[in-house]
């Protein structure tokens, strides 16, 4: 049974529901948590949401996160051109730079091919992906999406549409486990499953 305290209180324990992994409970504390003990890091969070909500976007570039044309990656004159990291969130961009010794560019699907979701390839903006690598430049295309089912499909997928591009393609599989969440792996394995990337060949 869901006790309501008050209007303006259920709201936002309600809020707090939203955030992955909080349940009632969890929210509740949250919410009573800030009312009590730190009004003004309530503000300064509510602020930061409107703001972020209002004006980040994606990168016209790579679909990354940014307030901006360009993301930073993607505005870095230092990075390599010639490679190309496919990733399925911004948060696996982050696991891969916090793991260190990838210089490349990268590709943000913002999900994976699953079907029964309604998730198809103009949801992961393939078009863009396709016509970001036909526009010249990429010698190697690296598909780390996830080693989920979803994952693997998705890989698969880009790989035959991107076969007659002339380009080496490969996938990220040492160290990553099966049914593993790149965002939750230790940067070690990372790196060391980025440095041991095989080519995927694609049956024709």
């Amino acid at each position: 049974m869901t006790v309501r305290i008050s209007p303006l209180i259920d709201r936002l324990i309600d809020a707090f529901r939203i955030l992955p992994g909080v349940g009632p409970k969890s929210a509740q504390r949250m919410a009573l948590y800030i009312l009590r003990h730190n009004r003004a890091g309530g503000r300064t969070l509510a602020d930061a949401l409107i703001d972020a909500m209002e004006r980040v976007d994606y990168c016209r570039r790579c679909r990354n996160f940014c307030e901006t044309e360009f993301c930073n990656i993607c505005a870095d004159e230092r990075r390599d051109d010639s490679l190309l990291c496919v990733v399925e969130s911004a948060a696996d961009i982050l696991a891969v730079e916090q793991a260190g010794g990838y210089r490349g560019r990268y590709f943000v699907l913002h999900g994976r091919l699953s079907p029964i979701d309604g998730l198809g390839p103009d949801a992961l903006g393939l078009d863009r992906l396709d016509a970001l690598v036909g526009a010249g430049g990429v010698g190697e295309v690296i598909l780390a999406t996830n080693t989920t089912v979803e994952g693997e499909a998705t890989a698969h997928y880009i790989a035959e549409m991107l076969r007659d591009r002339g380009l080496a393609i490969s996938r990220i599989a040492h160290g990553v486990p099966m049914g593993g969440e790149l965002e939750y792996v230790d940067g070690g394995t990372i790196a060391h499953a980025l440095r041991g990337r095989r080519n995927l060949a694609v049956d024709g």
